[in-house]
């Protein structure tokens, strides 16, 4: 990697983001966290909170950041998809990062929609644009497609970091703030 540190950080409740984080981190030599959510989150009540806290965009208690970010050149940030929503735990860790964060990129798993949604969310929460986003969907992961998306993600950063900072990073820190209509609180309709 040129010398680049390189962090990836993703909450998991059913272990499909833990996988795909675990494959990303040794195909880029980085480091790992697993965001360590407070919330009980087993079983149907556990599944109705974490949608409960989706739909209302609410962050939830979380251990402290293992690592600091600020240390490192690209942090990776990896949830599932949850109710067309980022995860309360990754917003949490998002929210109390933000300011610290270098670089970043994005992937999440999830079987059913709102993945662009996520993506927008996650962009709006780290106050920046990801130099590259990865999307595995649950299929993805029973049919092994998953490796290959990830192998593509990697070189991908490698690529921008070999360059000495990652793809469409610009230069410096630069912060880009989410459009209005990326700011709002829409919802899935209920059908």
């Amino acid at each position: 990697m040129g010398g680049a540190r390189v962090l990836v950080v993703h909450y998991s409740r059913t272990g499909n983001t833990r996988r795909v984080a675990g494959a990303i981190a040794r195909a880029l030599g980085a480091d790992s966290e697993q965001i360590a959510d407070r919330a009980d989150r087993a079983g149907p009540l556990g599944y109705l909170r974490s949608a409960l806290e989706a739909i209302l965009g609410a962050s939830t208690g979380i251990g402290p950041p293992g690592r600091d970010v600020a240390g490192y050149d690209l942090v990776v940030v990896g949830t599932p998809v949850w109710y067309a929503s980022v995860s309360s735990p990754v917003r949490t860790w998002l929210r109390l990062v933000r300011r610290r964060l270098p670089e970043v990129a994005f992937f999440l798993t999830h079987g059913g929609m709102g993945a662009e949604r996520v993506m927008s969310q996650m962009a709006a929460l780290a106050g920046k644009r990801p130099a590259a986003r990865l999307v595995v969907r649950r299929r993805d992961l029973a049919s092994g497609a998953d490796r290959e998306k990830v192998e593509a993600f990697a070189r991908s950063l490698a690529r921008g970091l070999g360059a000495g900072r990652p793809r469409g990073s610009g230069r410096g820190r630069r912060r880009t703030k989410a459009p209005a209509r990326l700011r709002r609180s829409a919802r899935p309709p209920i059908r």
